[in-house]
């Protein structure tokens, strides 16, 4: 496709920001960085130049001479007009070190003075290529030419001249050319021979959606932003058209119709639509309003010669036929946007008329005759209501919506069902679709003429879904929708039902959350709303789980009784989800697997956007735990790329990918993700989920190997959860994190304090994988007070019940916190006898089990606390009690290294690794109290170098403040190491802050 001069970018509209392209960045920067040239190649409007630039924008800083040419198609014919763009500024710079020919040629060449045999030639070649090679002398050149494929044909003879004859001359090129497919290589012709080929490819919807956000059209709802997406096929360039197109459109198009494509876009198909018959446009008109067009369906619509005609337009290059096979594909989706935009209206409902009768499909008849038809109807809405609801039975709420818009269109005044009950019929599929904006819209158009009480209340709930987490957006809503509910126990019911989220979410009070489900349950029984009444008992039942309440099982059993309302079973608030989460919390993982397996396929059926986020989420936290942490991984993204897509979920995901990152993937984007969903918590005022998302980012720290950031993240959790009276420790599992971070840096008595406190709550709701990890933190607790033997049979006990309970991860990581103990030589003074267990062992019986709500941030990691009702077992257990040093050097960490590789833990797989190289590992440092009494014994110069050193001085620094050399300040500082027991100038660092913050 041909742009035209006037219809590309001007620089002033041009972006700094370049969107998704961070692969390519990465390889033209690798290629630039090893001396090489590259390419950049792909169709009209892909984003070839604004690559080109910002990428010359960043290297050209390396080059001390930076060349440029933009060729245009219009200029084209000029004879060396390129060579004048490249050369122009820089002759006079170059023109006394060439011989004089060549100066001569060069000079005639740029300036079209001369004779014009100068202008020929070998001594014209040799110019250029001497005139580089000259520049290049001075430093390195950068040669930047954007729109190759307009180069004048004399230039690009030059340069490619040149280009193949460089060799090891520091000279690198950085070129553009548009080409459709992948007919790139005779303009390497033009570059040297080490030139790296990048095809730029078409944008994701999401980046689609990145892009038109940063061009301002913030306003169009995503079910917009998919169909620019599916019309510009990608192109940034098309969408960008399109997206201003439709922000400067008042009149949105009807529902099922395409976009409406502006004269800049619609001007790079029609000139190739002008050499159509006026038959084949026919035929290319009715194949564009079909939803899978073959040549059978054209036969069908009327259009006798259909064959004859594609191949004609195929022959234009505006269909890409598949001569083996029956379809009817554009070659891009904008030439059948614009043939349909060109299009007469008579002519665009006579296509839609004869599709009406000859789609086998009952939705799409009922489309096209919606789209046939003018004015009111009421058979057509009729027809149009059955097929949203067949669409709906399908699967397929975000057609179900479109359709339920065209049946109300066409619902005559007075008709029952009126208009607006279909509208909102297809604002609550648009919710399912996950098209919340749409649904919003649908809303709050109907209140404004809505006075029924059920109709208003219907729509203000569609409004409250639609705010989705952020419910204290919507705080003035609820005191309308009271007032018109009135009395109705129907109407409460729903009203009360938002009301015990909002308790939840914006107030952070599960008391007020529950008692409010508890009342809508109660009110939706006395108005005989099924619904309402199984998905209130559903929130209560999770509510009372969060809470440690013993009625948690039984409000479970009520939610699953009989009538069942298949939505609500499938819900991702439903009592199926409230089962999933109780089955997860009580350590029976392969029921929650198939629980949680079923109700995703189910939702994936019915086309539940919504609850597919949260239920790939589910799943990946359920693959986590059990230790799977490569499917965790790419069931975590695919969760990620769902809610980034329809905007649902996206706190959530992003800290269930964070944690699945830490585990499985890379340290760097947990951290990031974790910040984000805390970032979205905060931004919604949701509480809940700001825990589990700093939650996350305390594993991933603690994965990372920096315990003091993890420390801090977590007892910020662990202040959040006190006040929000969350007392299920399996519901965050971070406590054993924060337990073990704590010994790390040293505060052995707040991390047992952590243990004791948590273990508590684990035994009376029987959470024994939290239980195990308690016991875990607490072994570290005990050799940090030197208690080598009993932490090592403590140890051994750990690893046996996480590996029973099917824990992989969990197991993995206590084998490691195993051997890093075995390699540790035994303190000074240490017992040698073997612990008889657990500090808790033998404590009574576990309490009753309770109802779970969904297992977050911790399932990665090791997370709440562990302390089981089983002892750690006789010291010999442990293969090293009371029989002098255990054993030393690599093989003992072969054990974690297997499971950790078992599990694609590849970050833990990297610790290990790293342990077993450095060698056997040092005691762990003495208690803070101790180190800071340690610090107050130093000798005068040991103290003032410490001192120095927590003031963030250097070695030189200090030497030159005492008046002593550099190897007396090291000298002394190994002293004071060997005094506080510490490895480090960042352990006195953290020493100082510990000091200070106390």
């Amino acid at each position: 496709m041909t742009v035209q001069r006037d219809f590309q970018e001007s620089a002033r509209c041009r972006p700094d920001l370049v969107i998704g392209r961070e692969e390519l960045f990465g390889a033209a920067r690798e290629q630039l960085g090893s001396g090489g040239s590259v390419l950049l190649h792909g169709p009209a409007g892909i984003g070839k130049s604004t690559v080109l630039r910002a990428i010359a924008a960043e290297y050209g800083r390396t080059a001390r001479t930076v060349l440029r040419c933009s060729a245009t198609e219009s200029e084209s014919h000029l004879p060396f007009l390129a060579l004048a763009d490249l050369f122009g500024l820089v002759l006079d710079e170059v023109a006394d070190r060439l011989p004089a020919a060549q100066r001569d040629a060069l000079e005639s060449a740029l300036t079209g003075r001369g004779e014009p045999t100068l202008r020929d030639g070998l001594a014209l070649r040799l110019a250029v290529l001497s005139a580089l090679r000259a520049l290049a002398a001075d430093g390195p050149v950068l040669l930047v030419a954007d729109d190759l494929q307009w180069l004048d044909a004399a230039s690009a003879e030059l340069l490619g001249f040149a280009a193949r004859r460089l060799g090891d001359t520091p000279v690198q090129m950085l070129c553009a050319v548009r080409t459709e497919g992948q007919e790139y290589d005779r303009f390497l012709n033009s570059s040297p021979p080490d030139t790296l080929a990048v095809r730029l490819g078409p944008f994701t919807r999401t980046q689609v959606s990145a892009l038109l956000d940063h061009r301002g059209y913030t306003g169009l709802s995503r079910s917009t932003v998919r169909d620019i997406h599916r019309t510009s096929g990608g192109n940034p360039l098309f969408a960008l058209e399109l997206g201003r197109a439709l922000s400067e459109n008042p009149t949105p198009p009807r529902p099922g119709e395409p976009l409406p494509v502006p004269t800049s876009l619609r001007a790079l198909v029609l000139k190739r639509l002008d050499m159509l018959s006026e038959e084949a446009r026919r035929t290319l008109l009715v194949a564009s309003v079909g939803a899978r067009p073959t040549q059978a369906l054209l036969h069908a619509a009327g259009r006798d010669n259909a064959e004859a005609e594609c191949a004609q337009a195929a022959a234009l290059g505006l269909l890409a036929t598949d001569p083996e096979g029956p379809a009817v594909r554009f070659a891009h989706p904008l030439i059948s946007a614009a043939l349909y935009a060109e299009a007469p209206a008579q002519e665009r409902r006579a296509a839609h008329a004869a599709l009406s009768t000859a789609a086998s499909d009952p939705i799409e008849r009922a489309r096209h005759l919606a789209l046939a038809t003018t004015g009111t109807d009421p058979k057509v809405a009729a027809r149009l209501a059955e097929a949203a609801a067949l669409a709906r039975d399908r699967g397929a709420p975000s057609v179900a919506a479109s359709l339920g818009l065209l049946a109300a269109r066409h619902t005559p005044l007075g008709s029952v069902p009126g208009a607006d009950e279909r509208r909102l019929q297809a604002a609550e599929d648009a919710i399912t679709a996950g098209e919340v904006d749409l649904a919003r819209d649908i809303a709050r158009e109907v209140l404004t003429r809505a006075t029924a009480p059920a109709q208003r209340v219907r729509a203000w709930m569609v409004v409250i879904e639609s705010a989705g987490q952020a419910l204290g957006d919507v705080d003035a809503v609820f005191p309308q929708v009271l007032a018109d509910a009135g009395d109705d126990p129907r109407l409460l019911a729903q009203v009360h039902y938002q009301l015990a989220w909002r308790g939840l979410v914006v107030e952070g009070d599960f008391a007020e959350a529950r008692e409010e489900a508890a009342h809508a349950a109660e009110l939706a029984a006395r108005g005989a709303d099924r619904r309402t009444e199984l998905m209130a008992l559903a929130f209560q039942a999770s509510t009372e789980t969060l809470m440690g309440h013993p009625n948690a099982p039984v409000t479970i059993k009520r939610a699953l009784k009989e009538p069942q309302d298949p939505y609500v079973a499938c819900h991702h608030n439903g009592a199926g989800a409230a089962r999933f989460r109780w089955l997860l919390m009580s350590d029976q993982l392969p029921e929650a697997r198939t629980v949680i397996t079923a109700l995703l396929r189910e939702v994936q059926r019915r086309g539940m956007v919504e609850s597919e986020v949260h239920f790939q989420r589910f799943l990946a936290d359920t693959e986590l735990r059990s230790g799977h942490c490569g499917r965790a991984l790419d069931l975590a993204r695919e969760s990620l790329r769902l809610a980034r897509d329809s905007g649902i979920g996206l706190g959530a995901s992003a800290m269930l990918t964070s944690l699945a990152e830490a585990s499985g993937g890379e340290v760097d984007k947990a951290l990031a993700l974790a910040r984000e969903a805390a970032e979205h918590a905060e931004e919604d005022g949701d509480q809940m989920y700001l825990s589990r998302a700093l939650a996350a980012l305390g594993y991933a720290h603690l994965v990372a190997g920096d315990a003091q950031a993890a420390v801090v993240a977590l007892r910020r959790v662990r202040e959040l959860e006190q006040g929000l009276g969350i007392h299920d420790p399996a519901r965050g599992r971070w406590q054993g994190d924060l337990a073990e971070a704590l010994v790390a840096v040293g505060e052995i008595g707040e991390a047992q304090d952590v243990v004791d406190v948590t273990r508590e709550h684990a035994l009376r709701l029987g959470r024994e994988s939290v239980l195990a990890v308690l016991d875990r933190a607490e072994s570290l607790v005990r050799a940090a007070r030197g208690d080598h033997d009993a932490a090592v049979a403590q140890l051994t006990s750990v690893q046996d019940r996480l590996a029973k309970l099917g824990y992989g991860l969990e197991e993995a990581r206590t084998a490691f916190a195993l051997a890093r103990l075995r390699t540790r030589p035994r303190p000074l003074g240490a017992p040698r006898e073997a612990a008889a267990g657990p500090a808790h062992a033998g404590a009574g019986p576990a309490g009753p089990g309770s109802a779970a709500p969904t297992g977050p941030a911790g399932s990665a990691g090791p997370a709440g606390p562990a302390g089981s009702t089983g002892s750690a077992g006789p010291a010999g257990s442990a293969g090293s009690a009371g029989a002098g040093p255990a054993a030393v050097g690599p093989t003992s960490y072969d054990e974690a290294a297997r499971l950790f590789r078992r599990c694609r833990a590849l970050p833990w797989l990297r610790q290990v690794e790293a342990a077993a190289a450095a060698g056997p590992a040092l005691p762990p440092p003495p208690p803070a109290a101790e180190r800071e009494s340690a610090l107050e014994g130093l000798a005068s110069m040991e103290r003032q170098v410490a001192a120095l050193v927590m003031e963030g001085a250097t070695n030189r620094e200090i030497a030159a403040r005492l008046f002593i050399s550099v190897k007396t300040v090291e000298a002394t500082l190994t002293r004071v190491y060997r005094k506080l027991g510490i490895r480090s100038r960042v352990d006195i660092v953290r020493l100082a802050a510990g000091h200070h913050a106390k």
